[in-house]
């Protein structure tokens, strides 16, 4: 998936998109086909907002609250660029070969100009940042996504997607670091890092209907977008989006809501 918007703002676009539909209903349709399992996946989610509300959202209100703007699109940066090896190798599983290539490109020229990721000047120069991961990957190759499934503290996910994550870990350096304290160190500043990126959508979720359906048809049709490339209903959304919303507020929105790195 071409995106040279941060994955968290796609997902808020689609939010708010899904918050508009809710205000629209009195009681949104389920889909028990996409959510069969969903008398169990509410009370781990129930669970993942308790550890949300008492852990990570302070956590990430305090890491706003005490670092600079600069100080937190270098660590977002930083991120972004050490994971993107997940996106090359998935490139070239799903045989977009060329963009593999410029995604090599872009790793190396901001792993070293960019001074290990904290400067992107590989967006500058028209490399723009791509997303993809394993559970697009199988979806490629013809495997279903599956029900939709929430796992406890890693959140909403479906059954394909949950194997993809297992083989992100394997080709995430964050993951693999062969240093289990600066590993460990590492992961909790992503975590705080990408839960600081998200506050920008908490007033809606917690202003939706029902927080759960609107996390979880958000999360459905962000997977959707990422996995037909931005096609959807058969228009190339993506180029559109790209084209407005890009130009108008990649730079002075992406700063105002200081938005982070990719979510682990």
């Amino acid at each position: 998936m071409n995106t040279t918007v941060r994955p968290q703002v796609r997902l808020y676009v689609l939010m708010c998109a899904m918050l508009a539909l809710a205000s629209c209903t009195r009681a949104p349709n389920n889909t028990p086909s996409e959510d069969p399992f969903e008398k169990i996946n509410r009370p781990i989610y129930k669970f993942n907002s308790g550890v949300d509300t008492f852990i990570l959202r302070p956590a990430a209100v305090g890491y706003e609250f005490i670092t600079p703007q600069f100080f937190r699109t270098g660590v977002s940066n930083f991120f972004d660029n050490l994971t993107y090896p997940v996106t090359i190798v998935n490139d070239f599983l799903q045989g977009k070969f060329v963009q593999g290539f410029q995604d090599i490109g872009r790793f190396a020229m901001n792993s070293t100009l960019g001074l290990a990721g904290i400067l992107d000047p590989a967006t500058a120069v028209g490399l723009k940042q791509n997303e993809e991961d394993f559970g697009q990957t199988f979806s490629v190759w013809g495997i279903p996504q599956g029900p939709y499934i929430v796992l406890p503290l890693l959140g909403p996910s479906t059954v394909t997607s949950s194997v993809g994550i297992i083989a992100n870990t394997q080709v995430n350096p964050v993951m693999q670091w062969p240093n289990s304290s600066v590993r460990s160190k590492m992961f909790i500043l992503w975590t705080v890092e990408s839960r600081q990126s998200l506050l920008v959508i908490d007033e809606a979720v917690r202003k939706s209907f029902d927080p759960y359906l609107f996390i979880r048809e958000a999360y459905l049709q962000n997977r959707r977008f990422l996995i037909n490339d931005g096609q959807l209903a058969g228009e190339s959304f993506d180029d559109d989006f790209d084209d407005g919303f890009d130009d108008e507020f990649n730079g002075d929105f992406d700063n105002a809501i200081d938005n982070g790195g990719a979510a682990p």
